[in-house]
Order: structure tokens, then C-alpha cells, then sequence
């Protein structure tokens, strides 16, 4: 819902599948790419309940210490690079990594992990 608010200008596409050599499968599949004269914005969603650890270097994270999660940087990053391979002309566009946690966990992360870097971006 939140996606079909943005500004006039942007466009986003949901569930997409890529091609990915490095992946197990052989895909990627990116929850969210949001196009904006700005950039590319890769968002990863996650929707879990419960405390969230972890640190931006750690390969695995924890939702509420019974199971493990692939760091969702790490997952994102991986995204980003099947996305670049995928259009070699826009190997210069700017690609902004962002992962959306749902209001149902908590967090037991650095927190810089927290911060948002990029503040307000407006489409034109």
C-alpha cells in the first residue's frame, strides 16, 4: 500500500524474479525495486515476529533464538549485483539498499544498523 503513494515520477515493481549465477536456485527474488530519478532502490521486506539479532557482518541472524535468517544486508547486496549484471548500461545508476522490517518484532541489532542514511528522497 505504502508503494502506491509515491510520487509522481516513480514506479515499482514487486516480486521479481532475476537471474542469478551465484544463487543456489539460480534466481533472485527481490521483493521490491522502486524507480526514481534518484536511483534504484532495492527493498527487502521481512515479516517476522518476535526479537531480531544480528550484525552487519554476522552471515546469519536470529528471530527470537529459535530459528535462523540470512543477514538481510548480505541477501540485499546479492540482489543489487544480480539487478547490475542484468543492465550493464546502468552500471553507474545509483543502487540504494533498503530492508523493511514489519512493526511485529523487535530489534537486538547495532544500532546503526537503524539509522537511515539517505532521509527524505522526493521524486520529480
Amino acid at each position: 500500500m505504502q508503494l502506491d503513494q509515491l510520487p509522481q515520477g516513480c514506479k515499482y515493481v514487486s516480486d521479481l524474479m532475476v537471474t542469478n549465477s551465484k544463487s543456489r536456485s539460480g534466481y533472485s527474488q527481490i521483493d521490491h525495486v522502486v524507480i526514481t530519478p534518484q536511483g534504484l532502490f532495492v527493498i527487502e521486506t521481512k515479516n517476522y515476529t518476535g526479537e531480531i539479532k544480528g550484525t552487519r557482518e554476522s552471515k546469519s541472524w536470529t528471530v527470537s533464538n529459535r530459528f535462523k535468517m540470512y543477514n538481510p544486508f548480505m541477501q540485499n547486496y546479492g540482489h543489487i549485483q544480480a539487478i547490475k549484471s542484468l543492465l550493464p548500461n546502468y552500471q553507474k545508476s545509483r543502487f540504494i539498499s533498503l530492508v523493511s522490517f514489519t512493526m511485529r518484532c523487535r530489534f537486538s541489532v547495532d544500532p546503526e544498523l537503524k539509522k537511515n542514511p539517505i532521509g527524505r528522497t522526493d521524486c520529480v
